[in-house]
């Protein structure tokens, strides 16, 4: 990974991080200005909305540790060939 690529990472990263920061804003704001919702009602949406991002944070962390995890295979087996190649090459 170069530097430009951390750095468009990063970028993207903050810009996706400010528009969750906005709309949980936003979605604050309407709840508040409701006045004909009922103030249980607004408190069952907010717990909603806070466990479907926790669902969604916990679903994107298993997909990364499993892509990890399929990497991380591919990288020892691509080293075992490699030494068998070797092996076999310095055997003729």
């Amino acid at each position: 990974m170069t530097h430009n690529d951390a750095a468009d990472n990063g970028l993207i990263t903050l810009f996706n991080g400010a528009g969750v920061v906005a709309s949980y804003v936003l979605l604050g704001l309407s709840l508040w200005l409701s006045t004909e919702v009922p103030l249980a009602t607004k408190g069952f949406w907010g717990i909603g909305i806070l466990l479907l991002t926790l669902s969604l944070v916990n679903f994107v962390k298993y997909r990364f540790d499993n892509q990890q995890r399929v990497d991380r295979i591919n990288r020892i087996e691509e080293a075992r060939n490699e030494k068998l190649l070797e092996e076999h090459i310095t055997d003729i």
